[in-house]
């Protein structure tokens, strides 16, 4: 390394994590807490606005997981550990269980199968149920169910609540945040890696490529080539109102494809009821444009699952995209170039498996930090009614939205810190202002008022169910 590439790094870091979804937050935090200088690179003005900011917030066991498969792994360890660190997070869990049910005799006939693949995925207390004990379990199904399986282990969790406590703890540990920094070009020399951004140029020992929807793209820009294409895969949701979650108690999973695990029925962590996703595959990685037909479809699919459905209100629909590739298996790679691991194709699971997944590439990179000895802790905020809400605090300057019980102080905390929020879709993700009934109808003109000047994007008008 010549004294030129030894005072560029003086002032860089040990690793450049690219992308900030819950995979790249859990990268970051990983890496920090084992002494590593951390810099995160997010070409968005906020985090989590890829893949992450959609998805079912179903912890998983990974009992549906391929036999043998690294994404098993990386699921096994990721749920363990989030039940090993959570309270020290302020994270909740939602100990709700999930059914896999058969509604025909081809899907009744493959459920034997899969319960043996429970088995031999180590998920081993998964219970059979005949039609008459699912009614039993779940008043409100359809009498159409044929029969199915129970999963204890399978929860719901807070969708975004875990990847902003992973990336806090390492933000208040030392690791640095750059958003609108694209990364541009790539290449190393004497040892380091020089990182075009549109943010500026970053210098790192060790460079993980946890872009997501852009994952392929990025391998191809760092380092000139890549071994896989993303295939975006489009998930499109239906939200029914709060009074529709007390229709359930379990995560109501179908049996599974080879392409999808299917449509879901199951309460939400603020306590909605929650119908989707679907999966269509699309080029576009930047829009996932819901469509009428598609979302009626969805909800004759609730109702007829759930027949009460029928009489509950949608208050939101949304729609991600997924980071799907050529297999079903994640693809994580180290040999495209020196210090440089590919972390990509992590698909449905990558909620449940992102801190297994930053714990196998925390032994993939094999280098020695310090790891810190007594690091900083944050509680995150709760969102939901598994602790006290802050509007149930003395000192909360008011309630701001009344459909989802949003203090001001919520609003005014989530717009500073280390990870304060860029656009209305963070701020959104960080407090569920907006996202009730009435979509911000009675509280966006307050809401532009507090945010002027402290967003990418100033508001310019009501609140929507999607980003």
């Amino acid at each position: 390394m010549d004294s030129a590439d030894l005072a560029a790094n003086a002032q860089g870091y040990d690793v450049a994590v690219i992308g900030a979804g819950v995979v790249g937050c859990a990268l970051a935090r990983a890496f920090t807490l084992a002494g590593a200088r951390v810099v995160v690179l997010e070409k968005a003005a906020d985090v989590l606005d890829g893949a992450s900011k959609g998805n079912s917030a179903i912890l998983h066991t990974g009992f549906d997981a391929p036999e043998g498969s690294l994404e098993l792994a990386c699921v096994r360890e990721g749920y363990a550990l989030y039940h090993q660190i959570r309270e020290r997070l302020g994270l909740p869990v939602m100990r709700s269980g999930a059914m896999v049910l058969a509604w025909s005799e081809a899907e009744v006939a493959e459920l034997p199968a899969l319960m043996a693949q429970a088995r031999a995925n180590g998920v081993t207390d998964v219970q059979a149920v005949t039609a008459a004990e699912a009614l039993r379990l779940e008043p409100h199904l359809s009498a159409n169910v044929m029969g199915g399986f129970r999963v204890p282990g399978e929860h719901l969790i807070d969708p975004w609540s875990a990847a902003h406590g992973y990336l806090l703890q390492a933000l208040e540990n030392g690791a640095t945040l750059m958003r609108q920094a694209e990364v541009l070009t790539g290449r190393r020399s004497h040892g380091v890696w020089h990182l075009a951004t549109t943010a500026g140029a970053v210098q790192a020992d060790l460079v993980i490529n946890a872009a997501g929807l852009w994952g392929d793209e990025v391998d191809l820009r760092v380092t000139g080539e890549s071994w896989f294409t993303i295939k975006p895969r489009k998930g499109q949701f239906v939200v029914y109102d709060k009074s529709a979650a007390s229709l359930l108690g379990h995560i109501l999973l179908p049996v599974p494809t080879k392409i999808t695990k299917g449509i879901v029925v199951c309460r939400t962590a603020y306590g909605n009821l929650l119908v989707g996703p679907t999966a269509e595959e699309q080029d576009d990685r930047e829009h996932a444009i819901l469509d009428r037909p598609t979302l009626q479809a969805l909800m004759r699919r609730g109702e007829e699952i759930l027949p009460a459905l029928a009489g509950h209100e949608v208050t939101a629909v949304y729609a991600g995209l997924r980071p799907a590739t050529e297999e079903k298996e994640y693809r994580i790679r180290t040999d495209l170039a020196e210090e440089y691991i590919c972390v990509g194709g992590i698909r449905s699971t990558g909620l449940s498996a992102a801190l297994g997944i930053a714990a196998h590439v925390l032994r993939l990179a094999d280098r020695s930090y310090s790891a810190l000895e007594n690091p900083v802790w944050r509680q995150m905020p709760s969102l939901t009614d598994e602790a006290a809400r802050d509007w149930q605090k003395p000192g909360h300057g008011g309630i701001l939205c009344h459909c989802e019980l949003v203090t001001r102080r919520e609003v005014e905390a989530a717009l500073t810190g280390p990870m304060a929020a860029g656009s209305m879709g963070g701020l959104k993700r960080r407090t569920r202002v907006t996202m009730g009934r009435c979509q911000g109808f009675y509280c966006s003109a307050e809401l532009a008022r507090i945010t002027e000047g402290r967003l990418a994007q100033p508001m310019l008008g009501g609140g929507d169910g999607a980003d």
